[in-house]
């Protein structure tokens, strides 16, 4: 199981992959991405080297390569879970919205 929720990234050539791993997450930035330099991807690439290296806390890395994949427009937008569209299907047929 991985540790952390899956990301699809749609990087710059228009290839894809899921990250959900700190391993995942470097292989991901030897993809293509749109700016190399810029700092956050600079940013991420240090810090996930870090965490490969037990210098880093891997929350901290990952966290690093969602703001870097973000920022340069690479995050495909996740479906919702299953689960939940499963509860929106029951609070409609019941005539209720959710509870709030």
């Amino acid at each position: 199981m991985s540790r952390f929720l899956p990301l699809t990234i749609r990087f710059a050539d228009g290839g894809s992959m899921v990250v959900s791993s700190i391993a995942d997450a470097k292989k991901a930035l030897n993809g293509v991405w749109k700016d190399k330099e810029a700092p956050d991807y600079l940013a991420a690439t240090r810090l996930v080297d870090d965490a490969v290296a037990g210098t880093c806390r891997p929350a901290v890395a990952f966290a690093a390569f969602k703001k870097a994949a973000a920022q340069q427009g690479l995050l495909k937008p996740a479906d919702p879970s299953p689960a939940l569209t499963m509860l929106d299907d029951l609070w409609s047929r019941k005539g209720k919205g959710p509870p709030g």
